[in-house]
């Protein structure tokens, strides 16, 4: 997991270190409510970034990474910024989740590297003022991998497939990056964060989320091709009875 916080160059310099342990409290405190390990306890498990960090974590643990931990994480961040002082910076965050094989002991991959340009990826960019606009505080990014082995695979109970967009992460000074990510704002839709989105897959069209017909099934009659219908009294409506070609009468008794 990689996370970035907005506009950290634009925070006066004095200011700047106690913005930052503001935030790694922040999610040390989520990750112990989520019951995820610290990853500065473990061997080379933190990689500070100056304005964020990179978190390593266990496998078994990469469900949780995007359910609770994003809502919770976003969560934590509203009540900063109800508490905040006039004079603190805002916070605001971007974060990516990725998963792959590391080398040890040094943890160093491809992995991190897709981690760190799906954060800086212009669709997460984007993404934030999505966030801004519905008072949220976090813009997210996970790889597809990571998607179908949480989401997709139904191990995130409070988040479904309807709450992350389809979208490719581009960087802008990396024009050989690109690739298929997952867009996530914690309290809004897909659908809703598409607008803001240049780098959105497109919506599917309504021919291809139909049901298929049957190849059984007959053609629809034409207009004026008639119809058998069962009248159990008498007809006195003249926009029926004046369209009423042949009649059979069923005289059996029921």
């Amino acid at each position: 997991m990689a996370i970035d916080m907005e506009k950290y160059s634009q925070i006066p310099e004095a200011k700047m270190a106690a913005a930052r342990c503001d935030v790694d409290d922040i999610v040390a405190t989520v990750l112990a409510e989520c019951e995820l390990p610290d990853p500065q306890e473990l061997p080379g498990g933190y990689k500070d970034s100056g304005d964020g960090a990179i978190l390593l974590f266990p496998p078994p643990v990469l469900a949780r990474l995007v359910d609770p931990l994003l809502g919770r994480l976003n969560a934590a961040l509203v009540r900063y910024e109800r508490q905040r002082l006039a004079s603190s910076p805002l916070l605001r965050l971007r974060t990516s989740v990725h998963v792959g094989p590391l080398s040890l002991p040094d943890h160093r991959g491809k992995a991190i590297n897709e981690t760190v340009r799906l954060l800086d990826s212009q669709a997460t960019r984007q993404a934030l003022s999505a966030a801004k606009d519905c008072g949220a505080f976090l813009a997210a990014a996970v790889s597809e991998v990571v998607y179908q082995r949480t989401v997709q695979a139904g191990r995130t109970p409070d988040l479904g497939p309807h709450h992350f967009l389809n979208a490719v992460a581009r960087v802008s000074d990396k024009p050989g990056f690109e690739q298929s990510c997952r867009i996530h704002v914690p309290g809004l839709t897909g659908p809703a964060v598409r607008p803001y989105l240049a780098d959105a897959a497109p919506p599917p069209s309504a021919s291809s989320s139909s049901a298929p017909q049957p190849r059984d099934a007959p053609a629809t009659p034409a207009v004026g091709s008639g119809g058998t219908f069962q009248f159990h009294q008498q007809v006195s409506d003249a926009t029926i009875a004046d369209h009423i070609g042949t009649v059979r009468i069923d005289r059996r008794q029921r």
